[in-house]
């Protein structure tokens, strides 16, 4: 006598799901190959096309106001410079999201950030970028007037002119994500007993430090 051997719709249903199960990973470990050439295409490009740091000058700089007033040391000033920002690389452009500039003197803020509005600079393009700086009622050191006095002097001043920001890189139809910026210029001018009737100002076309 034969035995006529029956599946019980639960086990139908094991297998199905045994099935079902299969297909979703190999679909995951498809979706993960595909992500991981994807990344290791863009690490490649990014490893070729290795971008050069942006480069920043200082064209020109003008004091039009420096003046400690009351016996609270505080500070009123006005600063305008010019930066010249160009962008060496060949083949990879940048986005600049975010600039904010300000003037410091021997480690003291003088001027309020004040933020450039953001901008694209091509493969090899160059940008004039001018700032007006000013700072009203700023809290100087007790030793302001005395350091100001001393560089008179000695018949120059010293600014550093400072950029923080963040910016992208693009390479053909890929940007990347944000980069912190910050660039150091140096400005020299010339400050002597007698002061001029105008600002005291400085073309020397220094290079500036920049890091990324």
């Amino acid at each position: 006598m034969s035995q006529a051997h029956s599946k019980s719709p639960k086990h139908c249903g094991d297998k199905q799901g045994l099935k079902i199960n299969k297909h979703c990973k190999k679909l995951f470990a498809a979706f993960s190959t595909l992500l991981t050439t994807i990344l290791c295409l863009m690490l490649l490009v990014w490893l070729i096309l290795h971008p050069t740091k942006p480069q920043f000058s200082l064209k020109e700089a003008g004091i039009y106001l420096l003046n400690l007033s009351g016996s609270n040391n505080l500070l009123n000033s006005s600063v305008q410079l010019t930066l010249l920002s160009k962008n060496p690389n060949q083949k990879v452009g940048i986005y600049y999201d975010e600039l904010q500039v300000y003037a410091q003197y021997k480690g003291q803020q003088i001027t309020v950030y004040t933020s450039l509005p953001p901008f694209y600079q091509g493969h090899e393009d160059s940008n004039l970028l001018t700032v007006s700086l000013i700072g009203n009622g700023l809290p100087v050191a007790p030793s302001f007037g005395y350091e100001v006095g001393r560089d008179q002097t000695a018949g120059r001043l010293v600014l550093n002119l400072k950029v923080l920001g963040r910016l992208r890189w693009k390479v053909g139809t890929w940007v990347s994500g944000r980069y912190r910026v910050n660039v150091d210029c140096v400005a020299v001018v010339a400050f002597g007993p007698s002061l001029p009737s105008g600002p005291l100002t400085t073309r020397q076309g220094t290079q500036c430090s920049t890091t990324v």
